[in-house]
């Protein structure tokens, strides 16, 4: 019988051993360098030096170790193909029916001298060939390489699956380069452009959801390779699998938690990805209470974020109401009992979120890509349009309502006073009728309080309703055509107005 041949070179060495002895065993003859050729020798497993194999030695420490037309001719050679095995046979080459490499770890320390040039070179030549070789990148497929390998040899359908995944190995492993060298040349650039010319995403499926938007529609989580958000570490205590609405609104309830500038704790309620209630307050509980009489009826089923620790007394309070998601740093044990007395709660504990690089939508072809919008200008850099300025009290509740307006759905009017959300007119197609559902929501719970736009007024009849409403301060971006007769309008009111020279427009 034949003897088949395996090339093994692998950074990571978990179960190489364990491989190489079953792969000996089952009559294999192993082939290696460097390192991992150390590590199987030291076990006691013979093995074949590659530079004893090509008759050529390492050259530019270690750069070329393995390309060479001996291993790469017995890695590609079409075994059905008779001019192929000519070749081999006058060039004296062996074939190789099994490749295992996996590549220097780019991502922990990226560098010139961690990108990995053979590596990939003979995984995408093992996975080209996969009809006659084996390719495995990954130690989780040790086992069943190794199982099938001993016994018939790797399935057809073993190889195919194998040679999908090298190729979106080296994939993954390109896309980190690129956008390695594209935030290098960010950083050595002050006019780099912030887009990149080319977009590479790779993502790996992390976690599969309970279905989709809806229930006929799959779902599932998909990590970027080499990074990590909140999700990743975050621990579900209680409560049925997430679906895609539940991660989405849990992303949208944790990450404006977080946008809130505050000392104190914040509370949101999330419905649909827009916020229904937020506020701040000097306890959680009050912060969480206040967050839920911004607008109770949209808080039926809605997704809730904490910044503070979750105790017995926050949770009983949320409990009493029909909740989806809760997201909070931390919770007490006595909390989480009261929790488990309404198991469908899915409890999340989390870290604070992190700032995306960019956001992307998709679009027939293609997609959308921009910045994200993090800017939420400060008030120190807010003009003051109107006669009469904001007091210190009113620049506190513009400010809140600034934030939050930022990550509601445009157009949008958010009422605010004392630091809580006490109307929200979200995704109107005019501003009017956006500023009329906020005032209704608000039900007189705005008087003195605050007014925040997305965007400029394009006509006073939006600020009418901010007047109708009580509120006694506004913040808007301006720059409409018409930013006399609004500020004029505010000045009849006795209204305090501050542009901000920036839009929130969300979509």
């Amino acid at each position: 019988m034949t003897t088949k041949w395996a090339l093994l070179s692998v950074f990571d060495k978990t179960g190489i051993v364990e491989l190489a002895a079953e792969l000996a065993d089952g009559g294999w003859t192993l082939l290696s360098s460097g390192g991992t050729a150390r590590t199987i020798a030291d076990a006691g497993i013979d093995v074949v030096d590659v530079a004893d194999h090509t008759g050529s030695p390492i050259m530019l420490g270690h750069r070329v170790v393995t390309l060479h037309p001996t291993i790469h001719g017995g890695i590609l050679a079409d075994r059905s193909d008779p001019a192929h095995q000519a070749d081999l046979d006058t060039h004296g080459i062996t074939p190789i029916d099994l490749v295992v490499v996996n590549l220097y770890p780019f991502e922990s320390d990226p560098g010139i001298e961690l990108i990995d040039i053979g590596g990939p070179t003979m995984v995408r030549a093992a996975a080209k060939n996969h009809e006659h070789v084996g390719v495995v990148v990954d130690p989780a497929d040790y086992a069943t390489v190794g199982a099938e390998a001993s016994g018939s040899g790797l399935s057809r359908e073993t190889r195919q699956r194998l040679a999908r995944k090298a190729f979106a190995h080296t994939a993954a492993y390109d896309a980190a380069i690129v956008n390695w060298l594209d935030a290098t040349i960010a950083d050595e650039s002050a006019d780099s452009d912030p887009l990149p010319t080319s977009l590479h995403v790779a993502a790996e499926r992390v976690q599969d959801l309970r279905y989709g938007e809806n229930p006929h529609q799959v779902g599932a989580r998909y990590r970027t390779q080499g990074e990590a958000g909140w999700w990743d570490t975050a621990t579900q205590h209680q409560g049925k699998g997430l679906s895609f609405l539940n991660l989405y609104d849990a992303e949208a309830a944790w990450r404006l938690a977080w946008t809130i500038d505050a000392d104190d704790p914040v509370a949101t309620v999330i419905k649909h990805a827009n916020p229904c209630g937020v506020a701040v307050a000097a306890s959680p509980l009050d912060a969480y209470r206040r967050a839920h009489e911004g607008d109770p009826v949209s808080a039926f089923g809605g997704i809730i974020g904490l910044t503070s620790p979750v105790d017995a007394e926050v949770a009983s309070a949320i409990v009493e109401i029909f909740t989806e998601v809760v997201v909070a740093p931390g919770y007490t044990p006595d909390a989480l009992e009261v929790f488990a007395s309404k198991p469908n709660i899915r409890v999340l504990e989390a870290d604070q979120p992190n700032h995306p690089r960019f956001d992307i939508r998709t679009i027939d072809g293609g997609f959308l890509l921009q910045t994200p919008d993090e800017f939420v200008s400060p008030p120190d850099t807010w003009q003051v349009v109107t006669e009469r300025r904001p007091s210190d009290a009113e620049f506190a509740d513009l400010a809140f309502a600034w934030q939050v307006a930022a990550s509601v759905t445009s157009n949008t009017i958010v009422l605010a006073k004392d630091r809580q959300a006490v109307g929200i007119g979200a995704g109107q197609q005019n501003r009017r009728d956006a500023g009329m559902i906020a005032a209704q929501k608000a039900d007189g719970r705005a008087v003195g309080g605050a007014c925040a736009s997305d965007a400029f007024f394009p006509f006073r009849d939006g600020l009418d309703t901010a007047i109708e409403a009580g509120c006694t301060a506004v913040v808007q971006p301006g720059g409409s055509i018409r930013d006399d007769d609004v500020i004029a309008a505010a000045n009849e009111a006795g209204l305090a107005m501050v542009f901000t020279g920036a839009r929130h427009f969300r979509h």
